[in-house]
């Protein structure tokens, strides 16, 4: 068996297809974007959206998409490619990944106790002190050294064995390779996920109410373009959508065939991405707009994202629709377990990958060494404290560690390298060529998130995330991303198998075409 072979390959491309959108295609797609764009400008906010995808979003896939491509590793193998120092950069990228994974399969957990919910009526008339007392036995917040660990609780059963459900699709679907295992469970999530969130959108557009809800969500207010915080909305929402700068792109396209179709490859999945944040938006306001019609009150009274959202407004949504409403609620809560699975997969396998690139373990012990430490992790996440743990990591992780790594990405590759080169190169690969204005996207997208992040510090100073102690947000934020930090140091300095030493610094990319890397 080649070393190609024994890495893995997509079977076709339409498999690849499916698997980058559905990597794309997460939780954030229902319960932020609608909500994002509603409060943003609503159909004007349309406007910078498209804009940010055509400038940041594809361009950063096709960044991605080509670097995995070309070099054929994951993310520590093509940033060690382009210099042995910035191999840390990948394996920071990979952490993230890891971190990520540990709270959000538990997430979906929570989608499959609700999905039991939504035929049995489990949350009764109160879906809010439901789900923060009987479900999640939610206790205090952390404030001190010493109530973090008090804060936390007993493991929570009514949550830990759903997770260890979602646990064994995650491990089954990514034991079982890339083409046998991530391929075709994409191929059967993806048609699933579109059925169900078409019924949710079809249900939603017939009841009493829904226009309310859509002309809340579509209706222009132009004024808001002149807003700088709208627009860098826009590009957050295209950036932390995408599942860029944290390595599940770059182990994505290292399987693709030698000759793939690059650009089309990234134009797919960027317009497939946001094409189902639409129709998810479209939905969920639909309902909303029910939901609002029904209390008597305005469409933004009942509006808000995140967990909120999918575990307290939607039930409630769900105890007032006239008939069948178990079933249209086992179909919502069917549509998260699908967008989470098929995101959940992507990113554990930028950690399988990275594991086996790097120390020539094949991809089932790479899995079982991933799959038992981010496992026991996640179980602090399935306490009764665990919803803090969950809020502050994702907070950290997402809103400072993705901008960080994105930076970190963009100005080595953007300003230090040589882009024409990586442009020639997936133009000769392409049906559509790109011109010189991609180089210029991704060099303004670095200069953007630097932006971005300086204004999220700034907000930080001012007033502490969701009003958290310092000592919660130091222990869970901070904390996670110093572990990240020296993790990735260690990695990077730690020696790989022989065959990636030779691969990725004693081998030279002499495939059809040379990309030139060499320092400007």
């Amino acid at each position: 068996m080649s070393k190609e072979e024994n890495r893995g390959q997509w079977g076709s491309r339409s498999g690849f297809i499916l698997a980058a959108i559905g990597s794309a295609i997460g939780l954030g797609n229902i319960w932020r974007f609608p909500y994002v764009a509603a409060s943003n400008g609503g159909g004007a906010f349309l406007i910078p959206y498209l804009v940010a995808l055509f400038t940041a979003g594809i361009p950063l896939l096709i960044l991605e998409f080509a670097m995995g491509h070309k070099i054929r590793s994951s993310a520590p193998g093509v940033f060690a490619k382009l210099n042995k120092k910035y191999e840390a950069i990948g394996w920071f990228q990979t952490l993230i990944a890891f971190f990520i994974t540990t709270y959000y399969v538990v997430i979906i957990a929570w989608s499959f106790s609700y999905l039991f919910f939504a035929f049995t009526g489990a949350w009764g008339t109160d879906p809010k002190a439901f789900l923060f007392g009987e479900y999640l036995k939610l206790g205090d917040a952390p404030s001190t050294l010493g109530n973090l660990g008090a804060s936390l609780g007993g493991l929570n059963l009514k949550v830990a064995l759903p997770l260890l459900l979602v646990w064994g699709v995650n491990y089954s679907v990514l034991r079982m390779g890339v083409k046998n295992g991530l391929e075709k469970a994409n191929k059967i999530f993806m048609p699933l996920l579109i059925m169900a969130l078409f019924v949710i959108v079809i249900r939603g557009v017939t009841l009493p109410g829904a226009m309310d809800g859509l002309d809340y969500f579509f209706s222009p207010d132009f004024s808001k373009l002149t807003d700088p915080q709208v627009w860098l909305a826009a590009y957050g929402q295209i950036f932390f959508s995408l599942s860029i700068c944290f390595a599940i792109m770059y182990a994505y396209a290292s399987y693709l065939p030698k000759k793939s179709d690059i650009v089309n490859n990234a134009f797919m999945t960027g317009l497939g991405n946001c094409s189902f944040s639409l129709i998810s938006g479209i939905g969920v306001f639909s309902i909303l707009g029910f939901m609002a019609h029904t209390q008597g009150v305005s469409v933004a009274e009942v509006s808000t994202a995140g967990v909120g959202l999918a575990f307290i407004v939607f039930p409630e949504a769900i105890n007032q629709l006239p008939g069948m409403n178990g079933l249209i609620g086992g179909i919502f809560f069917v549509t998260l377990i699908f967008a989470g699975l098929s995101s959940s997969m992507s990113i554990m396998e930028a950690v399988v990958a990275a594991i086996s690139d790097k120390f020539k373990l094949t991809r089932v012990q790479a899995l079982n060494r991933f799959a038992l430490t981010s496992g026991i992790l996640s179980l602090l996440v399935a306490t009764n404290g665990g919803l803090y743990v969950l809020d502050i990591v994702d907070y950290a992780t997402n809103q400072y560690g993705i901008v960080i790594a994105g930076i970190l990405e963009l100005v080595i590759l953007g300003w230090f390298f040589n882009l024409e080169s990586v442009r020639t190169y997936v133009n000769e690969l392409s049906d559509f060529r790109v011109g010189k204005w991609w180089i210029w996207a991704i060099k303004g997208t670095s200069v953007l998130l630097v932006i971005i992040l300086a204004l999220k510090i700034k907000g930080e100073i001012a007033a502490p995330y969701e009003g958290y102690s310092w000592t919660a947000l130091g222990v869970y934020g901070l904390g996670v991303m110093l572990i990240i930090t020296a993790g990735s140091f260690i990695l990077a300095k730690r020696k790989g198998s022989q065959e990636f030493e030779d691969k990725i610094y004693n081998e030279p990319m002499n495939n059809e075409l040379e990309l030139d890397l060499d320092l400007d």
